[in-house]
């Protein structure tokens, strides 16, 4: 669809069918889908199936649990340092050659991965995996939702961020072929992703004025125009509409006390995510649990989470997100303490439907509201500048539980200490305020 001013200029008509899109739905909905795709594919590579994949590797080099998590650690490091770079060529050369760049990296990555023989080489292949990652999954897919939707930001991003349940499903497959070797497995994870990516980047448009269009798709009401007229007169008229919230500059947002506040009550929670991405399927595994039923336990939260992130995007684009925020991360809380004193499988399964509760409600929201927040203008910019000290963190929190189980054979300590952590950035998310523009400085 052309990119030139005439594409603004159109009958209502023409309009009309254009927001529409294939099948009378708005374009921005098949972006969502191949979210979908994208998102549970790198959460398998990357998130979901790292628990899987120290236990196979602990089988097959004898590393030790603090030796594999330094893997992560490094990698987090990296993608901290590089957060608020990715964010910036977002916004500025589009989420859509990102993701083609990003998935390209993650792709020579799982071959690479196929051919590891020490730690060193787990360390590098896992650094440029999760660059890839970086570069073109999480931010790239929610950076472009952002700026197709508006008055339905939480469902969209939920409907996206399913993806990531939808890989937990494919976890006891997974564990599977990485159980048989990991060697195969990976060098076909490699393909699939490169496979899977370029016909999705050919879908991928950064933004709905690049088409012509309006975030949420143009109301009927303003679309009932004479045929004689133009159903826009310029793409500043075009803007001017279909911005419904203040845009935030990079300087206002981060001089904004709420930034923080957000970016606090996100690390609260994501210590812990980032833990158990790495130490649940070997923590349930020391409870006598086999590799396909740990596997089976976290499907059966990813079979909770899905439900529940509908919900809570229905529910945010109608209700406080601050308030629902608040309720997932005290499940949260509540969930992983149960973990640190977890015996048997049936306390496996109550962790896992309330983690799940927790897990799915709380992802689409806390990304929705920086965008409710700051606007769509730098949104990937902010986006990454809150990933800073949130990497860092979540690189050190694996390690730690990591560290404690090989010197003391035990998680209870760290994952009582991030129930905790996650409690406090419940009532620090008390403290957040939706912030004005106008009372901060311009940049």
């Amino acid at each position: 669809m052309s990119n030139s001013p005439n594409s603004f200029h159109k009958s209502p008509k023409e309009n009309q069918e254009t927001q529409a899109g294939a099948g009378g739905i708005f374009y921005g909905w098949w972006l969502v889908g191949v979210g979908v795709f994208l998102l549970t594919l790198m959460s398998l590579c990357v998130f979901r199936g790292l628990g899987v994949m120290m236990v196979v590797l602990q089988k097959e080099f004898a590393w030790t649990r603090t030796q594999i998590s330094l893997g992560t650690l490094f990698s987090r490091v990296e993608g901290a340092a590089l957060g608020p770079l990715e964010g910036f060529l977002i916004d500025k050369i589009g989420a859509r050659r990102m993701v083609l760049v990003g998935f390209s990296i993650m792709a020579i990555g799982f071959v690479l991965f196929s051919f590891i023989q020490n730690i060193w080489h787990f360390y590098l292949v896992f650094i440029i995996i999760t660059l890839g990652s970086g570069i073109g999954g999480w931010l790239a897919v929610m950076s472009v939702l952002n700026s197709w939707f508006n008055r339905k930001r939480s469902i969209a991003m939920a409907g996206a961020s399913s993806g990531m349940n939808f890989a937990g499903f494919l976890l006891p497959v997974y564990a599977l072929g990485m159980a048989a070797s990991f060697r195969t497995t990976a060098l076909f994870l490699g393909v699939i992703l490169i496979c899977v990516a370029i016909p999705c980047v050919r879908i991928l448009r950064n933004r709905p004025e690049d088409m012509g269009l309006l975030p949420d798709g143009l109301p009927d009401e303003k679309t009932e125009r004479k045929s004689e007229e133009p159903a826009f007169s310029s793409k500043e008229s075009l803007e001017q509409i279909g911005q419904e919230e203040s845009s935030f500059t990079v300087r206002q947002a981060l001089s904004a006390p709420v930034f923080w506040i957000l970016t606090v009550a996100h690390i609260s929670s994501t210590v812990s995510i980032a833990t158990l991405s790495l130490h649940l399927t070997p923590r349930l595994t020391d409870m006598g649990l086999s590799l396909t039923t740990a596997s089976v336990v976290e499907t059966i939260y990813s079979a909770v989470a899905l439900p529940s992130l509908f919900l809570s995007g229905w529910l945010g684009d109608r209700m406080s997100k601050k308030y629902l925020i608040i309720l997932f991360l005290i499940l949260q809380g509540i969930s992983t303490l149960i973990l640190a004193f977890a015996n048997a499988l049936p306390i496996a399964i109550l962790f896992a439907v309330l983690y799940g509760i927790a897990f799915g409600g709380r992802s689409p929201l806390m990304t929705a509201i920086r965008g409710e927040y700051f606007g769509r203008k730098s949104f990937a910019t902010i986006m990454g500048w809150s990933m800073l000290p949130n990497g860092v963190l979540m690189a050190i929190a694996p390690v730690w539980a990591g560290w404690m189980f090989d010197n003391y054979h035990s998680y209870t300590i760290p994952f009582v200490t991030y129930s905790l952590i996650t409690f406090v950035g419940a009532f620090v998310m008390i403290l957040a305020r939706k912030p004005k523009v106008s009372k901060l400085v311009s940049a």
